[in-house]
């Protein structure tokens, strides 16, 4: 049995179809693959966000610190699914927690590392962008839908 590398992992995962076969390998280079058990944090709100998980098996759950009111889960990602955008933009700070609900198998890219190829490569930069704008925007808008439902007076 061939063991995959990183750029195979990450040809066949759904946020890289928008890259051609030539980015993969290119982003390839700042992959690891990791693994991590059930009720580990991949992220932690506020520390240091130098990663972005492609998740290649597994659930984790992103929630937000809630003063009172503790861990609030907004989302549940899975297979096919990419957690943490934070890594991109300064202060590269967490905004969220992300923790695996069950094992989870995921390529982690380095942030610094896929930051300095987006300069390099603005094309690059520009097609990992706009995924992630598309991916922000899907769940803003999940997030609103649940607060709106979380805060909806009562009928009577």
């Amino acid at each position: 049995m061939t063991q995959k590398t990183i750029e195979d992992l990450l040809q066949g995962h759904p946020f890289m179809t928008r890259l051609t076969p030539d980015q993969v390998a290119f982003v390839a280079g700042c992959g690891k693959n990791v693994r991590y058990p059930a009720g580990t944090f991949l992220a932690r709100e506020g520390s240091p966000a130098d990663e972005f998980f492609v998740i290649r098996q597994g659930r984790v759950a992103v929630s937000a610190t809630a003063p009172g009111r503790g861990d609030i889960v907004l989302e549940t990602l899975r297979e096919g699914d990419v957690a943490g955008w934070s890594w991109i933009m300064p202060p590269y700070l967490w905004t969220f927690n992300i923790q695996a609900l069950e094992p989870v198998l995921a390529i982690a890219l380095d942030g610094k590392c896929l930051r300095q190829k987006c300069e390099t490569d603005t094309h690059l930069g520009f097609v990992i962008m706009r995924a992630l704008a598309e991916i922000m925007t899907v769940r803003l808008r999940a997030t609103r839908l649940q607060l709106i439902d979380m805060y909806r007076a009562p009928t009577s």
